[in-house]
């Protein structure tokens, strides 16, 4: 419990800006987004762990505080902002008194560049997923995809080339070169990522600098469906702006727990069972570029991904 006390005072509060902003009805509509932050992040959780297990503890604490920051202001506000301002050719200010006074108003233009959002998070998203899939693995889960899947991890740049398969399929099908430079980006901030950790010979993740960028993007890919899909809630930005800085922070403290208590070495095909939950967010963002998907039908398959792994982790430790 000591892991999610400041997430709890945040959340306290939160609710109590919530309300004196629209009484108790904002304050369940607030509770509402937080829950869903938390439903559509928690494979997030799992992946972050991973990371932040490597970096010094320094920085898993500025994780917690920067980290916060960045997520509720900087993914939660600023950044739809500033996709606002860009699609709609609006100054800062205009897109800020919009999204304060006209909810109604930037819930459209910000719907109007969802395909491109879509583009950039499934892009990174399926690299993050296919990353692991064909990276060689001491412990496997879904052993005849894994084995399978390792064969041809031994193709260079096999994740790579076939995100750019994908890139091209969508790109063709959706006939629109917005989408096309929006996934194309996301293969790109993935992929320079990628390198410079790799240049820098795991100095990056001692020192934590690259570590904390790379979870921070990965952080605004999981957050682009929360945003958009908060609005089919509530068309108050400040109220989605708390409702989903709670459920953020609530995942930083689940990070933090799994990091602390050892949670993935116990519990062993957690981390599989994450990235598959990851695929299948990267696979439902690309579809959403030309169909509807519910929310609920993203956050409901990554869960039962997790738990599955969950069940078969404690199952294989009771044999052991």
């Amino acid at each position: 419990m000591k892991y999610f006390t400041f997430s709890f005072f945040i959340a306290l509060v939160g609710l109590v800006l919530a309300y004196f902003i629209g009484g108790f009805t904002a304050v369940y509509v607030t509770a509402i987004l937080a829950v869903l932050e938390i439903s559509l992040s928690f494979d997030n959780a799992v992946v972050n762990a991973k990371i932040l297990k490597t970096m010094d503890e320094i920085w898993q604490k500025r994780f917690l505080t920067w980290g916060i920051l960045i997520a509720v202001f900087g993914m939660r506000f600023i950044f739809p902002i500033l996709i606002v301002a860009a699609a709609a050719n609006m100054g800062i200010a205009e897109t800020v008194q919009i999204a304060l006074f006209e909810p109604e108003k930037y819930h459209q233009v910000l719907l109007s560049t969802e395909k491109l959002i879509y583009a950039f998070g499934g892009a990174f998203l399926w690299m993050v997923f296919s990353d692991f899939l064909f990276e060689e693995k001491k412990i496997r889960w879904i052993k005849p995809i894994e084995k399978t899947a390792e064969k041809f991890g031994k193709i260079n740049n096999i994740s790579l080339i076939i995100a750019i398969i994908i890139g091209i399929i969508v790109v063709y099908d959706a006939k629109d070169y917005k989408i096309a430079i929006s996934y194309f980006l996301g293969l790109l901030s993935y992929s320079l990522l990628k390198g410079i950790n790799e240049s820098l010979s795991g100095e990056s993740i001692k020192n934590g600098l690259m570590g904390l960028i790379y979870l921070e993007v990965l952080d605004a890919s999981f957050s682009f469906d929360g945003v958009i899909g908060a609005f089919a809630i509530t068309p108050n930005i400040i109220l989605i702006m708390i409702g989903l800085g709670i459920g953020a922070m609530f995942v930083r403290s689940l990070t933090i727990w799994m990091v602390k208590e050892g949670v993935l070495d116990e519990y062993k095909y957690l981390e599989h069972g994450a990235h598959y939950a990851i695929g299948v967010l990267a696979v439902i963002m690309l579809l959403k570029i030309f169909v509807h998907v519910e929310e609920v039908v993203t956050g409901t398959l990554g869960l039962a991904l997790l738990i599955l792994a969950f069940i078969h982790s404690k199952l294989e430790k009771s044999k052991e």
